[in-house]
């Protein structure tokens, strides 16, 4: 079959390098897709949001099924505009997805059926907002309603802080309509941890567990980013933490959407806390998450087609999901000033490179060279028998990528 994968980051392509291991991909085409996606599949230079000019690009290569990755148009509907249209889709429909897209809305859907997660408040404008501070316990969490590119959430120690980001989201819309309305939260103490799984709408199958690092810099320092590195299963989420995860969160989630006459088809992203009080639901996201994908996906045994299509058809109760009883480790090569001021254009130098996966975020092609177009530009990951075996792997040749001002972190898997 012919599949077409959107999205032009490293998540997308992980997802491109699974499927283009599978028997039952024919060919495999990407939209708008990247310098290293375009080594294994058709890239085309088009605007995720131009839906219309999606679907004619589906009809004039018999594309048989679209994967939708990336969270806006899920939020806007393109699984809708898919499906509507006779074309096979993979990914949550809009009012699914808004489970990310509206941080409210997924808040009161965990309160209403009683998942474990920050109490919080939400306020429509900045006045109430700045006037509920004024006696508020620090440090609390400041959150975008909408999405804000993994970007909408900061951490405030203090009033002044927390002014200033009620200041950046409300006042001066640093990302726009995610922020007219914004969520205020209790600070959750513990270790964060990912879990992602399929879902067919009335069944879920859990993927290894993850951890991610968001800050910028060594030591958890920094701006919150899109992601630095990540690695597969967390040695922190044990058996018990698996079974409290799925009869406290995971089961009732889809029971909660079941009831709420929401059909959800794709990924649901479980952003936990493992607090003293057990594990808290930070955050769902509607799709897979980045760059956790690139040290999950390379644990994958089963074909992901079979996965993608036992979503869609409502049978993933019937298959078996195997994974390798390995670790999946990815460190994320940035742009130097990312993630507030990024410079795109400069030419990349690669070495060979061995026994790892190099998953291009932020590349394109300009007058026949490699170049950096993003600001997180690479993920270079592997798979080992262990962490250390898994850190070593990919820190020991990171170095063999490299380009004006790159910079990663050092510590993942560290902290």
């Amino acid at each position: 079959m012919n599949v077409l994968v959107i999205g032009s980051g490293g998540r997308e392509h992980a997802v491109c390098y699974a499927l283009s291991k599978s028997k039952r991909v024919n060919k495999l085409f990407c939209v708008p897709g990247n310098a290293g996606i375009s080594e294994i599949a058709t890239c085309k230079s088009m605007s995720v949001f131009d839906f219309d000019g999606i679907y004619e690009y589906v009809k004039e290569h018999n594309i048989d099924l679209v994967f939708v990755t990336p969270d806006d148009p899920l939020a806007k509907g393109m699984v809708d505009f898919l499906s509507e249209r006779g074309v096979r889709a993979f990914g949550p429909k809009a009012n699914a997805a808004k489970l990310e897209s509206s941080k409210a809305f997924s808040k009161e859907f965990m309160v209403r059926h009683n998942i474990p997660t920050a109490a919080s408040k939400i306020y429509n404008s900045a006045e109430a907002a700045l006037d509920f501070l004024s006696s508020a316990q620090f440090p609390i969490v400041i959150k975008a309603d909408g999405l804000a590119l993994g970007k909408g959430v900061l951490i405030c120690a203090d009033l002044d802080e927390a002014k200033a980001a009620i200041g950046e989201l409300m006042v001066n819309k640093a990302f726009g309509e995610a922020g007219n309305r914004v969520l205020i939260e209790e600070f959750l103490v513990g270790r964060e941890v990912t879990v992602m799984a399929f879902c067919d709408g009335k069944h879920i199958k859990v993927m290894p567990s993850s951890q991610d690092h968001k800050r910028a810099f060594d030591g958890d320092k920094g701006l919150n980013t899109g992601g630095m590195g990540a690695f597969a299963p967390s040695p922190y989420f044990t058996d018990s933490h698996k079974v409290e995860f799925m009869d406290k969160i995971a089961l009732p989630t889809v029971k909660g959407l079941i009831e709420d006459g929401i059909e959800f088809k794709g990924v649901i992203y479980f952003g936990l806390m493992m607090t003293k009080d057990g594990l808290k639901v930070i955050e769902y996201n509607a799709r897979l998450g980045d760059p956790e994908t690139e040290a999950v996906l390379p644990l994958l045994k089963t074909d992901l087609m079979d996965i993608v299509e036992a979503c869609i058809d409502g049978n993933l109760d019937k298959l078996d999901i195997e994974w390798q009883d390995k670790v999946g480790f990815t460190v994320v090569i940035a742009s130097g000033g990312y993630p507030s001021n990024v410079i795109k254009g400069y030419e990349i130098s690669i070495e060979k490179l061995d026994n790892v996966i190099l998953f291009h975020a932020g590349t394109a092609i300009k007058d026949g060279k490699l170049v950096t177009s993003g600001g997180r530009v690479f993920e270079l990951s592997g798979v080992a028998d262990d962490m250390e075996s898994a850190r070593g792997l990919v820190y020991g040749q990171i170095d063999k990528i490299s380009f004006k001002d790159s910079r990663y972190r050092t510590d993942i898997g560290r902290v």
